[in-house]
């Protein structure tokens, strides 16, 4: 038993002793200065997080985000429009009428041997103005993309955000004077 006793008092010294250049360790001029960094570290941590969970900055975050999703709904809208009018044949028949009004044009001689007919400048009218209506249902189609991109009010969230940053940016820079 006195064994027991002897063992668990060496086991309490050496633990103390460990606690005591723990101590001293910590007490050394480099550890309370890594210390100290820590801490300030921590402050601005701190202060950074509060930043992020004022009223206006939960608004710029959430015009982020909206903004995120309207870019994505044009997008796909704009991708949308393109697949259409890829499968109505518009921007191929547009670009064949492009070529056949090309060929046409190209076709006609100066020399007298193969002259211009009648025929030849009305098909050539013809086709110019079925590319023009081509032509014109595109930019009807785009026009109403960006239409509905526009009622989507991203432009208005973008200059909202940008403003706001501006605006606590300007509050940071006269705090920090």
């Amino acid at each position: 038993m006195d064994e027991k006793k002897t063992s668990k008092i060496q086991d309490l010294k050496e633990t103390a002793s460990v606690a005591a250049e723990i101590m001293h360790q910590i007490a050394t001029p480099g550890v309370l200065e890594s210390l100290n960094k820590v801490k300030e570290t921590t402050i601005k941590v701190n202060e950074i997080i509060k930043g992020l969970q004022t009223p206006e900055m939960m608004k710029n975050l959430e015009n982020f985000r909206l903004i995120s999703e309207n870019m994505n709904e044009a997008s796909i809208n704009m991708k949308d429009t393109m697949q259409q009018l890829k499968e109505t044949g518009a921007i191929h028949e547009t670009t064949e009428i492009i070529k056949l009004a090309k060929e046409k044009i190209n076709s006609f001689s100066t020399d007298g041997e193969d002259g211009i007919t009648g025929h030849d400048i009305r098909e050539v009218s013809v086709t110019t103005k079925e590319m023009l209506v081509s032509i014109k249902d595109l930019m009807n189609e785009l026009t109403l993309t960006v239409v509905s991109s526009k009622q989507s009010e991203t432009i208005d969230n973008i200059k909202n955000t940008a403003a706001e940053v501006s605006n606590l940016y300007k509050m940071k820079v006269a705090q920090a004077d």
